[in-house]
């Protein structure tokens, strides 16, 4: 992997250790006064607007913002941006609405997979449960790999040093305090990098003062903006639905709908981070179309820091890292958190445990946490991993969240309809190498097919996922 190592190993080091522990203790010491199954799942219900609103948008904004919107625009043109961008902000905006419904008809909720429960029963219940934890295990592992990655290019640090001690960091005062220790540190993670951002932003538009702009993209790459170009269209799409779907089953995201104090706030909040979280990844994503079109040789992953960090200084170099530890801080403590309150409150209705259900979800949390662990230190590429949970999430996402509203749908025609969508989704989903899927080149030729098919396997596979559960929801 590419490294400029501007930083040495032990400023590296030593700059993620005093973060993480400055975390720790903040974390582990608000949440001493707030302690209790009730505060740890859902913050007692008391969050104000300030609060939530940083914790939406921290918990929505990790480390991949600094790594996909970009990369993904300089192949995927303006539309991948655009659908990056919707797809990030448009599921807090459903959540105005949903969230809402969820509040007023199970006020007793504390997770979605409880609601699903409620509404359906047991058997489509474990199938979204397992999705659930399945896309949240990948995202954890996705933002662990991430940040580790990013200290290794500028400094040189192994992978294995800076997974470990953001994973045990997280650990230590997240699965001492809860939600209100995920919280409390989002709202401090949420003004770091917010401040980080605008200044990242200055320079990056600074040192590319001439180039930031459209005209420059359209005199050297007038494909990534043209309407002719069909991925600016597949591209859009994909990313839309994909990250769209996915973000709507992050059990996170349904924490902070119960906990907030009450739907004013939660209403409020929610808007609120759907109008900072759009510059931003709007933003991200335009500086892999300047990337791109300055360089074609551009290792897209790290079009952003290419434009940024082109002058190689010491002090970027800090902010790129303290921002990216606060990122990645903020996402991973909302994901530990959601996937220990599945463990407490609905895979004790699958798997009955010997004692205590919260110390049973710490030490289950702790080994997906190994498991994070093992991924990042050997720096494997998990996109494929990752696009494959967000198809499990396409194939649920409009019966499971339709069916609050269409009283007809039952659980025999939802369990179905995720089966029908999922099934053709994988028959359509591309091989690692995106040549080919399991329908299209294995079991038919490929000359059966359109070109337009066979050069979009992803975005038919995710269209078809997301789409075909609509033929069962009518069936009796």
């Amino acid at each position: 992997m590419e490294q400029i190592n501007i930083l040495s190993q032990s400023s590296a080091i030593l700059l993620i250790l005093v973060l993480s522990g400055i975390f720790v203790i903040l974390g582990i010491f608000y949440s001493k006064k707030y302690q209790g199954l009730n505060n740890y799942l859902v913050a007692n219900r008391s969050i104000e607007t300030f609060s939530l609103t940083s914790s939406f948008v921290s918990s929505a904004l990790g480390a991949w913002i600094l790594f996909g919107p970009a990369s993904a625009a300089t192949w995927g043109g303006i539309g991948a941006v655009i659908g990056y961008t919707l797809g990030a902000a448009f599921p807090l905006f459903i959540l105005i609405y949903l969230g809402q419904k969820f509040r007023k008809f199970y006020p007793k909720g504390k997770t979605l997979i409880e609601v699903i429960r409620l509404r359906f029963g047991k058997k489509l219940f474990k199938l979204i449960l397992f999705l659930s934890i399945f896309y949240m295990t990948i995202f954890l592992i996705a933002e662990v790999t991430a940040v580790s990655i990013l200290v290794k290019y500028i400094s040189g640090t192994d992978l294995w040093i800076t997974a470990l001690v953001i994973i045990i960091s997280s650990l230590i005062y997240t699965l001492y305090g809860g939600l209100r220790a995920s919280i409390f540190t989002d709202n401090i993670q949420f003004v770091v990098f917010g401040l980080l951002l605008l200044v990242g932003f200055s320079y990056l538009i600074s040192f590319n003062s001439n180039e930031f702009n459209f005209e420059f993209i359209n005199l050297n790459k007038p494909h990534l903006l043209s309407s002719g170009y069909m991925p600016n269209f597949t591209a859009g799409l994909t990313f839309f639905i994909a990250v769209a779907a996915t973000n709507l089953f992050h059990q996170g995201n349904w924490q902070r709908v119960y906990a907030a104090k009450n739907n004013k706030v939660l209403k409020n909040s929610l808007i609120i981070s759907f109008i900072i979280i759009i510059p931003i990844v709007f933003i991200m994503g335009f500086s892999g179309l300047i990337a791109i079109s300055q360089n074609n040789n551009v290792f897209p992953d790290l079009a952003f820091f290419s434009l940024l960090l082109k002058e190689q200084t010491f002090t970027l170099s800090i902010i790129i890292l303290v921002l990216a530890i606060s990122l990645t801080a903020s996402s991973i403590d909302t994901l530990i958190n959601a996937i220990s309150s599945l463990i407490i409150v609905d895979v004790n209705k699958v798997v009955k445990f010997k004692g205590n259900y919260l110390n049973a979800s710490k030490q289950i949390i702790i080994f997906l946490s190994l498991i994070a662990f093992f991924v990042a230190s050997k720096g494997l590429s998990i996109l494929y991993l990752f696009l494959l949970a967000d198809l499990f999430c396409c194939s649920a996402v409009l019966t499971v969240f339709y069916s609050f509203y269409d009283k007809s749908i039952n659980e025999k025609n939802a369990y179905l309809s995720i089966i029908i969508g999922l099934t053709v989704g994988l028959l359509l989903f591309p091989s690692p190498d995106f040549s080919r899927s399991i329908l299209i080149g294995i079991l038919l030729p490929m000359d059966f097919f359109p070109l337009f098919i066979t050069n979009s396997l992803l975005f038919i596979s995710f269209i078809s996922a997301t789409f075909f559960p609509l033929l069962a929801w009518k069936i009796k």
